[in-house]
């Protein structure tokens, strides 16, 4: 799969709730392998898991692969909501 096809495919816990979008991945250059998803949190993500909304933009975090099962539709996680606190890495914020 090219990372352009995992682009803007929607990312689900194992409750089949909408955690965000895939809006990229994070490569280590090193050993060449895909190491993070890049999510675009949806509004009431950002809330459960306690981030502020910014103002103009969208909280994007850093999810390790290690959370992802399966890949078609849509990015199946292996995670629930309160799971994932223990996987993502900081939120990064994204200017529109």
């Amino acid at each position: 799969m090219r990372p352009s096809e995992l682009e803007g495919k929607k990312v689900i816990d194992t409750k089949a709730k909408i955690v965000g979008t895939v809006s990229g991945i994070e490569i280590d250059l090193r050993e060449w392998k895909v190491t993070h998803l890049r999510i675009e949190l949806t509004d009431e993500l950002i809330q459960i898991l306690g981030y502020k909304k910014p103002f103009l933009g969208h909280v994007e975090i850093l999810l390790s692969i290690d959370a992802v099962k399966a890949v078609a539709d849509v990015v199946a996680l292996n995670k629930g909501i309160e799971e994932l606190k223990d996987v993502i890495e900081p939120p990064k914020r994204v200017p529109t």
